[in-house]
């Protein structure tokens, strides 16, 4: 889907929740949604600053605090990175398959795998507020450019 079409998507739903979706914010959800797989505040900011050349880390951090809350995007959390969500529009469960070699993010939606995990939580007395189900290993690219060497 294209990013106009997804800032779009994204105006349309902020005006429905009654939230504001303000130019800084527009401007880090564009940017992010350029990106394929997952990118720093950091590097966001760098992008930012092209665009808008006071922006400074809190800034960015609080589009993306803004990013984050409407579901927009996803907290890679064992890379401190984030991650484009198309799927903005509805809930779902997300796992996430991150290769170590070059570092692509792949976004799950597995019901099955979200049952069990609330269902092991709840057996254990557990109520969970956020959830992030992170694997680490190597990507089909990476295990087959390893296996020509």
């Amino acid at each position: 889907m294209s990013i106009p079409h997804q800032l779009e998507r994204a105006d349309l739903l902020c005006k429905q929740r009654g939230v504001r979706f303000t130019p800084t914010r527009r401007n880090v959800f564009t940017l992010i949604s350029g990106y394929q797989g997952a990118v720093s505040a950091y590097d966001l900011l760098d992008k930012l600053k092209e665009l808008e050349p006071n922006a400074k880390p809190p800034t960015v951090y609080r589009a993306l605090d803004f990013l984050l809350a409407q579901g927009f995007v996803h907290k890679v959390e064992s890379l401190n990175a984030f991650l484009f969500c198309e799927h903005f529009d509805e809930h779902h469960p997300m796992q996430l398959l991150i290769c170590n070699q070059c570092g692509l993010v792949v976004e799950l939606h597995d019901e099955a795998i979200n049952q069990a995990f609330e269902q092991q939580a709840k057996l254990n007395g557990f109520v969970i507020t956020n959830q992030s189900i992170e694997a680490h290993g190597q990507c089909r690219q990476c295990q087959t450019t390893e296996r020509q060497c």
